[in-house]
């Protein structure tokens, strides 16, 4: 990725932080209304917008599809693999786009910090059991 295409990106960053900054002062002293509800949906639409085209500078489109068959299964997996694969492009740590195989790298990296959800059974001990009057038949 050369230095146009990542200060192209950091430009539409800041477009978007000044953008929810304007949004964020006028939000906080809403009167509650019907009004209010519309320019948060437009907030959050050009915040979409503006990730989507971020994103598809970032990624080659193989990866590009990957990731929206991921969000299909694992949507909280794709978004956090998206902030990542954002944060690194505006810190300079991406030179080049993203192919399918880095991004595989970096899910299972990110598989591998999530720890899977374990469920513990406990039995009690000394329970009376009514199975046992089955063996009687």
């Amino acid at each position: 990725m050369d230095d146009a295409e990542l200060e192209q990106i950091r430009k539409a960053r800041l477009e978007q932080l000044k953008a929810q900054g304007g949004g964020g002062s006028s939000g906080g002293s809403k009167v509650p209304g019907g009004g209010g509800g519309g320019g948060q949906d437009q907030a959050r639409q050009q915040e979409a917008e503006a990730r989507k085209a971020m994103l598809n500078q970032i990624l080659e489109p193989e990866a590009a599809d990957r990731l929206g068959r991921i969000r299909l299964v694992k949507e909280a997996r794709a978004t956090q693999v998206e902030n990542q694969l954002i944060m690194m492009a505006q810190t300079g740590q991406l030179r080049q786009k993203v192919t399918e195989e880095q991004l595989k790298g970096l899910l299972n990296a990110v598989a591998d910090n999530q720890e899977e959800e374990k469920i513990v059974v406990t039995r009690r001990k000394g329970w009376e059991d009514d199975d046992d009057d089955l063996l009687d038949i």
